[in-house]
């Protein structure tokens, strides 16, 4: 008996270290003890370089690792086209890879809408919400328009003597946010000269004088305003944004027009991902936003947080769904 006695305290001894093992393996991993990358991690940018889906995706891989929250490389990977639709059907056929994952906004719901895409924001999961963005109209520094009420006027004379360029397909982001602006301020938008530059050229024709307006996202339009090479004539934020350069751009609003849109940008995976990966990517993210980096970073660019779980970013996404689709079906874009 009393060797049996002594065998089964062993035997607990051995359990209770067993389970104090676990339970750090777990601390470690955020209590997501069952998961952790085993391989460096894919990011697709669903577009050119220099674009805020490319910006999102190596602003956040760049503070994910320079704070050793997430230990294995981050490779950011453009796949530009179709306004999204390239990147999305590459992710599309990784369905159950834990190790791909790719940065959403907008066109998730615009570009299937349009018939550009079969694909949709509920063909893929859902990992988490990181940002509030915002849209950008400009124009070249020696442009006759200074601000947007210029440009409504031209607009409403001849809504065909005026270029927008943007770096999504029509019916898509970069379109449809401008579609929506002037829209508001009663231009005639079903006759506007909207061109495509999907290859992230947007930027580069504006300059080169190929386009007068290009539609685009507050990160962009920074850049190249504090370098005095363009003129920020509204942005879609719902009131002037704090910040150096940014506390300068006009909202529509205060130019009398009635109209704002949100760039939310977010990160999705592949459908059929191990909801423990999801947990630990969706841990990570928030884990990340709480840094004095990313919050750097974050301001740099303008952004503003915007956190939402896996399932409310779901939610999110299902009821924006439903706004852009009557949107769409109003102007005549839906198919």
């Amino acid at each position: 008996m009393k060797r049996l006695a002594c065998l089964m305290a062993a035997f607990m001894v051995m359990m209770l270290a067993a389970c104090s093992g676990n339970s750090e393996t777990a601390s470690n991993n955020g209590n997501n003890g069952d998961f952790k990358p085993q391989k460096p991690i894919e990011v697709i940018a669903p577009a050119g370089p220099g674009g805020g889906w490319d910006t999102t995706a190596r602003t956040v891989a760049k503070v994910l690792q320079e704070e050793k929250i997430i230990d294995q490389r981050m490779a950011v990977v453009n796949k530009p086209g179709g306004g999204g639709a390239v990147g999305w059907a590459y992710v599309h056929g990784k369905k159950g890879d834990n190790h791909t994952l790719f940065v959403t906004s907008p066109p998730i719901l615009f570009v299937p809408l349009n018939g550009q895409s079969d694909l949709g924001h509920n063909d893929f999961t859902p990992i988490a919400g990181v940002i509030a963005d915002y849209a950008a109209f400009i124009v070249s520094a020696d442009s006759p328009f200074d601000n947007m009420n210029d440009l409504v006027e031209a607009l409403k004379k001849d809504p065909k003597s005026v270029s927008i360029v943007g770096d999504s397909a029509p019916g898509s982001m970069d379109h449809l946010q401008f579609v929506k602006a002037v829209k508001a301020a009663g231009v005639d938008v079903k006759q506007l000269k909207y061109v495509s530059a999907q290859d992230g050229n947007g930027m580069s024709m504006l300059l080169g004088g190929k386009v007068d307006v290009y539609s685009t996202g507050l990160a962009e339009a920074t850049e190249q305003a504090r370098a005095g090479k363009v003129k920020v004539l509204a942005i879609t934020a719902p009131e002037r944004l704090e910040g150096e350069t940014v506390s300068e751009f006009p909202t529509l609003k205060e130019q009398g027009i009635d109209d704002e849109f949100i760039v939310w940008r977010g990160f999705m995976g592949p459908p059929n991902m191990d909801p423990a990966a999801v947990k630990y990517y969706e841990t990570a993210i928030k884990q990340m936003m709480e840094t004095d980096t990313w919050k750097e970073q974050r301001d740099n660019f303008g952004w503003t947080d915007n956190f939402m779980s896996s399932e409310e970013f779901k939610e999110h996404l299902d009821k924006e769904y439903a706004i852009m689709k009557e949107l769409m079906e109003e102007i005549g874009l839906a198919k």
